[in-house]
């Protein structure tokens, strides 16, 4: 049976029983676009090019892969294979479509509203390209879609998602989800653009089934239901988000295995889950019919505390509590809130970043939750990974950063805070872990500690 409905199968039977027990921490802030910068061009990794597994001694390692990188911060799908990240990977998320004001998933080249450029228009170079072959201005689909079906090609393992909503274009998902012809009309369309592949039309450029096989299927990242996000909730009747958010993932699923049957092939429906039990409990997502629904849940890691505290540091994504510091949030409440409300371990992956948040003014080094005068805002892995002296807190499995001479103190996850992590999701019986976002890694730096402590690990239990 395929993982999907095996999973689904454990999480309809546990949810008959399960307590939902949503802990009462504060918000974490979403995960947002994070900001350009370089990190080194085409940087080889002793991995090689090798193809990336479809799972890692049993476990998932998850990877969103921004639309953008390519041009904000040179880093290109082949890059993945150049610095052995593929190795580490097994499914990638690329990250976002939108659900625009009509109510349908839409790719357009209206700034702010969508990608195309970046998504099937930029032609790339045979320097950039994964099979070294640059795009012609004649073909009908070039662009960051065009590099994901030829990495495909070279590893055909590695699942693609495509990732809809995020920080910044989860607007209208309360008003595509109110209504039963709203939900029916909306997934109808992401099905026919991104699994069908039929892209618009652009001078040469898309057409019908263009880009039919490239995506495994889809990831819903809508913060947050009832709670709203970047903006507050636009919904039209908060009274029934949660339920609107419910239905719409049920006919997410019942459209992508109508589909699926037609076309033999087995899509994937993920979603990325918050941390906070107060955007948990109320958005639906503790709810055990979201775990009937879903393959997997990648479950917030990061954002526990930054720059919208700016005068204190601490930990952005600790794995376990510091103490009452931030309410008593780490890593490993908020996955476990997902499974005592019914999910199943596996079911469960853990968010990671590979970036930090940043304080300056810090006088005191060499622990957490000092004074500050401003907060620095995030910088990518890449940035600040040699920055001053390392620190790591076994008790919290947390690592920070301090430069004495600037003062500058910064929060992120290194080799040892990941390796510390991957070990607990191994012992705990969980699915496996996520980054936010492939692009901010140095040289696969990451990734490879990730992967490494999950073959060394006991098996998962997708093994």
């Amino acid at each position: 049976m395929p993982e999907r409905h095996l999973l689904r199968a454990a999480a309809i039977a546990a949810a008959a029983t399960a307590l939902v027990a949503a802990s009462a921490v504060s918000p974490a802030a979403a995960h947002g676009d994070h900001r350009g910068g370089g990190h080194g061009k085409h940087d080889h990794h002793a991995h090689g090019r090798s193809a990336g597994p479809e799972e890692i001694n049993g476990y998932r390692s998850v990877g969103y892969l921004m639309a953008d990188t390519p041009v904000t911060r040179d880093y290109q799908v082949e890059d993945l294979l150049n610095t052995g990240a593929i190795s580490d990977i097994t499914h990638i998320n690329y990250a976002f479509g939108n659900v625009t004001s009509n109510l349908t998933c839409e790719i357009t080249d209206v700034p702010g509203e969508g990608d195309a450029q970046n998504d099937y228009l930029r032609l790339v170079s045979a320097a950039d390209s994964v099979d070294g072959k640059k795009d012609s201005k004649n073909q009908r689909i070039a662009g960051n879609f065009n590099q994901l079906r030829k990495l495909k090609e070279k590893s055909p393992d590695t699942k693609i998602l495509i990732s809809l909503g995020g920080w910044t274009w989860s607007d209208n998902f309360y008003a595509a989800a109110a209504t039963p012809e709203s939900r029916s009309k909306l997934v109808a369309s992401c099905i026919d653009l991104y699994l069908e592949g039929n892209l618009p039309v652009v001078g040469k450029q898309g057409g019908k089934g263009v880009a039919a096989g490239i995506f495994d299927g889809i990831d819903i990242d809508w913060e947050w239901p009832v709670t709203g996000g970047e903006v507050p909730s636009t919904s039209p009747d908060p009274a029934v988000d949660k339920e609107n958010f419910l239905a719409l993932m049920e006919e997410f699923r019942t459209q992508l295995d109508a589909y699926g049957e037609e076309v033999d092939e087995d899509y994937l429906l993920t979603a990325f889950a918050p941390a906070g039990g107060w955007n948990a409990g109320q958005g639906g997502w503790l709810d055990p019919r979201l775990f009937a629904t879903v393959d997997f849940l990648n479950v917030q890691g990061y954002d526990f505390h930054g720059g919208w505290v700016p005068n204190r540091t601490g930990h952005q994504g600790n794995l376990h509590p510091d103490g009452t510091e931030n309410w008593g949030l780490g890593l490993d409440g908020a996955v476990g809130m997902y499974l005592n409300a019914g999910a199943a371990p596996e079911q469960l992956n853990a968010g990671l970043a590979a970036y930090g948040q940043g304080w300056t003014g810090v006088t005191v080094g060499d622990d957490a939750w000092q004074a500050a005068t401003a907060s620095i805002g995030t910088k990518p892995y890449y940035e600040i990974r040699s920055v001053g002296t390392g620190y790591f807190d076994p008790a919290v499995g947390a690592s920070w950063r301090y430069d004495a001479a600037t003062g500058d103190w910064w929060s992120l996850d290194d080799p040892a805070s990941v390796t510390a992590k991957a070990q607990w999701l191994a012992q705990e019986g969980y699915g496996g872990a996520m980054w936010w976002d492939l692009s901010g890694d140095y040289r696969n730096e990451l990734g490879n500690s990730l992967g490494d402590a999950l073959r060394s690990a006991p098996e998962g239990p997708l093994g």
